[in-house]
């Protein structure tokens, strides 16, 4: 009973975020079908070859030290960041090569990177409020799924969004030096960030390290905010040209930046949702033909979203 409440409540917890996630992305969302894989790579393959790596690590730690202080914070402050890291990081990075036309925003990397890390977070969760109950019964559960689903519960998406940001600058970059940078920066910053979490629960006071916690996910939120803001003012500046050739009307652009609209079109229909979701894309499309040029038939993705504009504007009111 206490295995499938720790499941429940962690699974539970981890839907919850990932509607949270998907609906922060409102104005191009990314495919439903990529992000249940990048969350089930989370799930899978990032929490399970964790699991088996930081153990086989940490065994070779303490063979070679003798000291099982020591080896437990080697795994937690060094071997841990870097294994997980590496393995939500992969996720994203397939997603980079093989959908790579799916990378339309930094927003993007952010959401694929916070996919992969809300499917190891509910494994991983689970897994200790499981221990909290072998150690203090109903209790310990109760106290472990406070601290892990609530208290520390976007631990693991801040970290791996910085390797989705830095993939996203990459893409979205013509210059090669930038390029190269961006990638293994991002990278670096994610692992430093857990690194700077496990280190702090081990050798600060519980509060200081809470506070630290908090102010880094707010900053972090604070900067998705000003994403979604940029992007509304991509749309107002792409879209604009499609209300003077006559394939927008006014209130359809009005409608096509709004985040009301953009959220709640899937209600309004098939046709509506549709139309506005190909506002986004069209926009998102334009942005990138300006950065990085025609790169796999820009130009021609943009002459067809405008024609898939064209067949839905008699289906949508305004």
């Amino acid at each position: 009973m206490a295995l499938l409440t720790a499941i429940f409540l962690s699974f539970a917890s981890a839907f919850v975020m990932v509607l949270f996630v998907n609906w922060l992305d409102r104005y191009e969302k990314e495919p439903l079908l990529l992000m249940l894989a990048a969350f089930l790579w989370g799930v899978v393959i990032a929490a399970g070859g964790a699991y088996v790596i930081n153990t086989v690590l940490g065994l070779g730690v303490y063979v070679f030290t003798g000291d099982e202080t020591l080896t437990d914070i080697t795994t937690v402050s060094l071997i841990a960041p870097f294994v997980e890291e590496s393995l939500k990081g992969l996720a994203v990075l397939i997603v980079f090569f093989l959908f790579h036309k799916e990378f339309d925003s930094i927003l993007d990397g952010i959401i694929y990177a916070a996919m992969v890390a809300l499917g190891f977070a509910a494994t991983e969760n689970a897994i200790y409020i499981i221990r909290g109950y072998d150690a203090n019964g109903w209790m310990g559960l109760v106290e472990l799924a406070w601290i892990r689903l609530v208290v520390v519960a976007w631990q693991h998406p801040f970290y791996t969004a910085f390797t989705g940001i830095g993939l996203a600058v990459a893409r979205l970059n013509r210059n090669i030096l930038v390029k190269l940078v961006a990638i293994p920066t991002g990278f670096a910053l994610a692992i430093f960030a857990h690194f700077l979490h496990n280190s702090m629960a081990i050798f600060l006071p519980d509060i200081l390290g809470r506070l630290t916690d908090w102010l880094g996910w707010f900053m972090m939120g604070g900067f998705i905010v000003w994403l979604i803001y940029h992007e509304r003012n991509l749309m107002k500046k792409h879209l604009a040209d499609e209300v003077t050739s006559g394939l927008l009307t006014p209130t359809q652009y009005q409608s096509a930046m709004s985040p009301f609209t953009m959220s709640f079109a899937v209600f309004s229909g098939l046709a509506t949702h549709r139309f506005y979701q190909t506002c986004g894309e069209l926009a998102h499309k334009k942005e990138q033909f300006a950065k990085v040029g025609e790169e796999s038939g820009n130009s021609a993705i943009i002459a067809s979203l405008r024609a898939q504009l064209a067949s839905l504007r008699p289906q949508v009111r305004g």
